[in-house]
């Protein structure tokens, strides 16, 4: 596993223990990095700084990222413990139930801001916020969680399809704009994973089995193998790569006629 021994890292988006954030994190403060993890409501701040307690000395702050100010409280937060960030992953996403449930033609107006908000947007207010603090360490890594909805229709994923997307494309716009500062921006399209968000997807276990039948590897994957990817994504192992989408899904996505 790389090595990310002396560096400082924010995770945004763990929920519970089946969370790939929560994986990433285990990962992470394994390979030697200190953290500091976020949790969105006061609902799911227990769960969150229970599993913190496993770790080393993390730290544990309130981010709702659909508010700027949260998030330029979680930024000064961080800088002032830590000094500067040398990475930050996004896995924070969100649709209201009735656009998981109803056609996607009938994605509500209010249902369709919010999902782009809380899935796509966040990224973009996060990575300005930790842009300041990467530049003191000269650089870093971003890392956001997609899906291989954002270009295939998958059955009742819908407008999350739609805000994945759009996550892929801002990580190429974001990508573009701090490789100057030496700020590396990629994503982790990871295979089907029973995590929360995925607990609202109606038919979850028969895409679970599509990949059991039809990926290459006959099988799906699991919130570790997404981490271990993840890390080298964090890690000066992937310092010349930028912009892009990888693939984490047993190949999948390199069947067609599914």
């Amino acid at each position: 596993m790389p090595d990310l021994s002396g560096t400082h890292g924010l995770i945004v988006g763990v929920a519970n223990k089946r969370s790939i954030s929560w994986a990433i994190a285990q990962a992470a403060a394994a390979a030697g990095a200190r953290l500091a993890l976020t949790y969105p409501s006061e609902r799911l701040e227990e769960n969150v700084r229970e599993l913190a307690a496993t770790l080393d000395n993390p730290l544990v702050l309130p981010c709702d990222v659909g508010n700027d100010q949260q998030i330029a409280d979680l930024a000064a937060a961080v800088d002032a413990e830590f000094g500067g960030l040398d990475f930050c992953v996004h896995g924070a996403s969100f649709a209201p139930a009735d656009a998981l449930k109803s056609p996607f033609v009938e994605t509500s107006r209010e249902s369709f801001r919010i999902a782009l908000d809380i899935s796509t947007y966040s990224l973009v207010g996060l990575t300005r916020a930790v842009v300041p603090l990467m530049e003191k360490r000269g650089g870093g890594s971003i890392l956001t969680l997609t899906y291989l909805g954002s270009d295939r229709v998958f059955t009742n994923y819908n407008v999350m399809g739609v805000a994945k997307a759009a996550l892929e494309s801002s990580v190429r716009y974001l990508a573009s704009d701090l490789g100057p500062k030496n700020i590396r921006v990629n994503a982790i399209s990871a295979g089907a994973i029973r995590t929360l968000a995925a607990s609202g997807i109606s038919g979850f276990s028969s895409i679970l089995q599509v990949y059991r039948d039809k990926a290459p590897l006959r099988r799906g994957v699991d919130q570790k193998e997404v981490a271990d990817a993840a890390i080298f994504l964090l890690s000066q192992d992937s310092r010349a790569i930028t912009g892009e989408v990888m693939m984490v899904d047993a190949g999948f996505h390199v069947i067609g006629g599914v």
